[in-house]
Order: C-alpha cells, then sequence, then structure tokens
C-alpha cells in the first residue's frame, strides 16, 4: 500500500497549529494588497489584524487562484517521494483553483504515468472546507487508507452544513452575490443577510436578519436544528476579526448542546477579501446539506 498525503489550499482557514499537527500539506492562494501580492500562509506574511484594519478603512483587497504551474510543483514533490495524493479544494463554484488543479493533475500524469492523485471538490469554503480536510486528516491518523478516505470523502461532504452573515453589504455587492439597490437598502435597514453553502458549491441567500444579534442567533439555531450526533463531532466556527462573537457563539452552542469540540479561527484573506470584516460562520454535520 502506497503511503499519502493530504494536500489542501488557503481556502480551508485552519490555524497554523492545527495544519501542522495534522501533517495537512497546505498551499496558499493569492491576495493583493495594499499594492503588494501575498500567498496565504495562515496569516503570517500578512497578519488578520492588518487586513481587517485595512478593510474597515476603506481597503479593497483582490484575491487570486492558485495556478496550474504552483500545482504541479507540489504534486510532483510528492510523486517523486513515491507518495499518493489526497487533495481537498476550495468549492469549484466559488473559484478557480480546482479547475487549476486538474490541468496540473493531467501535466503530471503525462510524466508520471503511475501517479496517484485524487482531486477533490468540497463545494465548500472556509471552515467548511476545513472541516472536512480535519475530519479527513483523523481519519488518516485513525489508520484510513488512501481508498478509504476517499470513499468517506464521497460519501460525506453532502452532509456539511454552513451558514455565515456578514457585517456589511458592499463587499458581496463588488463580488456580484447582490444588487446596488439590495447592498443600499439592507444597509439603511441594518439588514444581515444569512447565507448557506448549496449542494453545487455555491452561496446561497437564505434569510435577512434585522440586526447582527438575531444574525448570530440564526446561526445557532440552525446549528440546533440540522446538527446530528453532537456529541461525536467537531464544529468550526471562523470570523472576520470578530473573535468576542464567535467566543460567544461557541458558549451558547455549548450551554445549549453536548459537542465534542469547537474549534475557531479567522475567515482568511482570500475569503475575508469578499465577506469584509466582522463576518461570522459556523460549520457541522447534517444529515444532508438542505438549509
Amino acid at each position: 500500500m502506497k503511503d499519502y498525503v493530504i494536500l489542501t489550499d488557503s481556502g480551508c482557514d485552519l490555524p497554523e497549529d492545527l495544519v501542522e499537527d495534522l501533517d495537512v500539506n497546505y498551499i496558499g492562494l493569492v491576495c493583493l494588497f495594499k499594492g503588494s501580492e501575498y500567498i496565504e500562509d495562515c496569516g503570517q506574511s500578512l497578519s488578520y489584524k492588518n487586513f481587517y484594519k485595512g478593510i474597515r478603512e476603506g481597503e479593497q483587497p483582490t484575491t487570486g487562484q492558485v495556478n496550474s504551474y504552483r500545482f504541479v510543483q507540489e504534486f510532483e514533490k510528492h510523486v517523486e517521494a513515491n507518495k499518493a495524493i489526497v487533495y481537498i479544494s476550495f468549492s469549484s463554484a466559488l473559484s478557480g483553483t480546482y479547475s487549476s488543479s486538474l490541468v496540473a493533475r493531467n501535466e503530471v500524469l503525462e510524466k508520471y504515468p503511475d501517479a496517484d492523485i485524487t482531486v477533490f471538490d468540497s463545494k465548500a469554503a472556509s471552515g467548511g472546507h476545513g472541516l472536512l480536510v480535519y475530519l479527513a486528516a483523523k481519519k488518516r491518523q485513525d489508520g484510513a487508507t488512501k481508498e478509504e478516505l476517499v470513499t468517506w470523502l464521497e460519501e460525506n461532504y453532502l452532509k456539511l452544513n454552513s451558514y455565515f452573515f456578514v457585517e456589511d453589504l458592499n463587499h458581496l455587492r463588488r463580488g456580484g452575490r447582490i444588487s446596488s439597490t439590495s447592498a443600499i437598502v439592507g444597509g439603511l435597514l441594518n439588514i444581515k443577510p444569512v447565507l448557506h453553502v448549496n449542494e453545487e458549491g455555491k452561496l446561497i441567500n437564505i434569510a435577512k436578519a434585522k440586526g447582527r444579534k438575531k444574525a448570530i442567533k440564526y446561526l445557532l439555531d440552525s446549528l440546533e436544528r440540522k446538527i446530528v450526533n453532537s456529541e461525536n463531532q467537531t464544529i468550526i466556527i471562523t470570523h472576520a476579526d470578530c473573535l468576542e462573537d464567535a467566543e460567544g457563539l461557541a458558549a451558547s452552542l455549548k450551554e445549549s448542546i453536548k459537542v465534542k469540540e469547537v474549534i475557531i479561527n479567522y475567515i482568511g484573506c482570500a475569503i475575508g477579501s469578499h465577506t469584509g470584516a466582522d463576518a461570522m460562520t459556523v460549520f457541522f454535520l447534517g444529515d444532508d446539506r438542505n438549509p
């Protein structure tokens, strides 16, 4: 049985210490911020605090996918070490990174026909993508073969539930997610849109909460309604520099249900460029992805 590595990209929004502990290989997306290009590295080169401070002061960062050349380099490194690869990607509906990885896979297979490279589309983003990576890495630690791991991903990725809201609708407007009129009206009425990632990996608007507190409550209510086997579950909460609110949500859900653990981390620069500051998310497994 050939040894294998798990590879992911920075769209997973997992903390650096966890990525290292799980022995997950990580490739950063690109963020252009204040005239400089950064390759995401868990907030080391560009701190999350400085990134969101800039957004609050009016900066409008842009993002770029991982190009196929960088994937070729990463794939070849492991193939030459005689290791199989399972790459778990950011949703193909939200980024071209998945497509780049497929181009690279084909190129590497031309050079190394016996290479064993599986590219898996998480159809998820941020901590939802990260939760699949986390659980996959735990299964590898427990002795799962590559084939068993891929089967588990195929059977469970559509059970992933993703709920989040944003503070400033203008970031969604810039990304083409909502109209300019909706952004203006929503801002005046203090509306916080609650979004969900569907089975195609696309963002869909499922509710409009009047104010931040009600938006946070919607996340909690959705989790309580949809989660299964909570006592055995890891829940991931990511936030756009609003740690106090994220910790408050974690405390509330621990009061209402018994859970195995809750991981809290920042929304990274690639996704934060589109959500803006003060967005918040919650991710967990249910019976299906229906909101």
